[in-house]
């Protein structure tokens, strides 16, 4: 088969918001469905102070809008399954520094160059798309850092020819994603009891057992060790338990512990937190490991050359 049939054409589109991400929207108009836009910035008053996006919110309006959605940990040859069916999947990935993770759309993959295909929307130019190939090796490797969470928006027809079987952790995904929009609105009760529900479900939910421990960790209880180490048990490339239960021990001034959580992660991809070096020199100097220390707000500052607190932490290292 050649390269070109497993790229997908998809629309070029520069209207989003907060609860219409860019994604949705994309695949929305992908199968001629024009999402109302009205909508969406009248759901966004409920996020006032949110800068990112509400990704549940817009998944509920295609669906209200006749899309249906199924959200999955999956593989790489699912992937390309779902593509070769003439479906654009939306993955979860790593974000940039300070950017938690990021939602994008894969248009295709490139089996003669081993590359998986990325939607992008910037600098494209007379309506024509634009893709950026990433080796698959580095794509698979970032994508499984969460999960490899996959997201398929389609018509109903169209989902049920794929004769994908359900996975168990579909209804719990799902839920970790309502849990998220719950915190936002500050229900953080209501979150938290959305994310035992998702537990419940799939006790191996990975991403259910990480949002839980994260949400118990905001209210400082210790509750969220043991689901934190769940969730790294059952995915050993989790950096983002890894850094919350780092997290919970540098708050609670277990050092000794903390280190090796953010050096793990660290490990795991070394450009993903600015502020986990930051923490792991706080911690470092607090047990006179200043060598280290420094080395840690250096890069802290190499992956945050804007950030606010520059002089103080230029200071710091100068010090140090």
């Amino acid at each position: 088969m050649e390269s070109s049939n497993h790229e997908l054409l998809l629309p070029l589109v520069q209207e989003e918001n907060i609860c219409l991400p860019l994604p949705i929207n994309v695949v929305s108009k992908y199968w001629n469905i024009n999402l109302p836009i009205e909508e969406a910035l009248e759901t966004a008053k409920q996020y006032p102070s949110n800068t990112g996006s509400v990704l549940i919110e817009g998944i509920e309006l295609a669906e209200r809008n006749g899309l249906v959605c199924k959200i999955r940990h999956s593989s790489l040859p699912e992937l390309k399954k779902i593509i070769d069916n003439g479906i654009p999947p939306i993955v979860i990935l790593p974000g940039i520094p300070e950017i938690t993770q990021h939602a994008s759309i894969i248009s295709g993959y490139d089996e003669t160059e081993n590359t998986i295909l990325h939607y992008i929307q910037k600098g494209t130019q007379e309506g024509e798309q634009q893709e950026g190939a990433i080796p698959q090796k580095i794509f698979d490797k970032e994508w499984s850092e969460d999960g490899r969470l996959l997201i398929i928006l389609a018509p109903t027809d169209i989902v049920s020819s794929l004769n994908i079987p359900p996975n168990l952790d579909e209804e719990s995904n799902r839920l970790c994603f309502i849990s998220e929009k719950l915190n936002l609105q500050k229900n953080t009760n209501e979150a938290l009891e959305t994310l035992k529900k998702a537990v419940n479900l799939d006790s191996t939910n990975f991403t259910a057992l990480h949002l839980l421990a994260g949400t118990l960790n905001s209210q400082n209880s210790e509750d969220c060790i043991k689901y934190y180490q769940k969730s790294i048990e059952l995915n050993k490339q989790y950096f983002l338990s890894y850094n919350g239960l780092g997290n919970f021990y540098l708050k609670s001034n277990q050092f000794e512990k903390a280190e090796p959580c953010y050096t793990k992660a660290i490990e795991i991809n070394p450009k993903r937190s600015a502020r986990i070096y930051k923490n792991r020199a706080y911690l470092r100097e607090k047990q006179q490991k200043n060598l280290e220390a420094k080395d840690d707000l250096k890069n802290y500052l190499k992956l945050s050359p804007k950030a606010k607190d520059r002089g103080i932490i230029e200071q710091a290292i100068r010090e140090l």
